[in-house]
């Protein structure tokens, strides 16, 4: 809890990631986790890892030994045969629970609007799965509108803009959240001007908090505890849509 807020991280990473070198525990997440009032985190494997099953397997037993405190989401490059990645995406969720499918479309080069992409929505929806899709950096498949499509085309899938579309297309985020109901925004990134921008359009119910990497923590959370708005609104983007979306109830 933070200021009587239950806190849910719904964007971040533990172990090796290739392409920066970062590394990150699961000891080091939960410390973090307790250092800065966070309940709950959604745990997403790095976009470039040496092993997809290890970076999963890492995950999910991290998701088994605090079912309490962590919940998990599979991110496998969409490039591989397609009963390869549906029967990961399956194992992650029977196996240790996971909740969504990360898309990398900054680091995979997949297109959201392409409908060859359509069995990477499917897959998630088959197994009970939010997606939870990069947008921002990495055009032009990280565009947030072209997720407009895939929320069309599966309206009971959640998907989720991670970043909301950052600083530079963040109104392109909204604008495919006001036209697609089944579209959430993950806030990381935004500067709280624009963050009060997001509430003029989308409902807080509709929006949520994400710090990606832990020196983002402070600030992440900061930035929505300070805004200007109602306790209620504050109450859905700091934990509980994300409650809501993976793990299907509100604290």
């Amino acid at each position: 809890m933070k200021h009587g807020f239950r806190i849910f991280d719904s964007h971040t990473h533990i172990g090796t990631a290739r392409h920066s070198g970062r590394s990150y525990s699961a000891d080091e997440l939960l410390r973090d986790m307790d250092r800065y009032g966070i309940d709950r985190s959604l745990v997403i494997p790095f976009p470039v890892v040496e092993s997809v099953r290890e970076a999963h397997e890492l995950i999910g037993r991290a998701v088994l030994a605090h079912p309490d405190r962590l919940s998990g989401s599979a991110c496998i490059h969409p490039y591989i045969p397609e009963p390869e990645f549906r029967d990961e995406v399956r194992r992650c969720r029977e196996v240790y629970g996971f909740r969504a499918l990360k898309l990398q479309p900054q680091y995979h080069g997949l297109n959201p609007f392409s409908k060859a992409s359509n069995f990477l929505f499917e897959a998630a929806l088959e197994n009970k799965m939010a997606v939870v899709c990069h947008t921002g950096s990495g055009l032009p498949f990280s565009l947030p509108s072209l997720l407009m499509m895939p929320a069309r085309r599966y309206p009971e899938l959640t998907i989720i803009a991670a970043h909301c579309g950052g600083a530079m297309f963040v109104h392109d985020a909204m604008l495919a959240a006001v036209f697609c109901p089944n579209i959430v925004l993950e806030l990381s990134s935004l500067m709280p001007n624009s963050v009060l921008e997001v509430l003029a359009e989308v409902p807080a119910d509709r929006l949520m908090i994400g710090s990606d990497l832990p020196e983002n923590l402070d600030v992440e959370m900061g930035k929505i505890l300070t805004l200007p708005v109602a306790d209620e609104q504050k109450k859905w983007i700091l934990g509980a849509t994300a409650c809501r979306v993976f793990d299907g109830a509100c604290a």
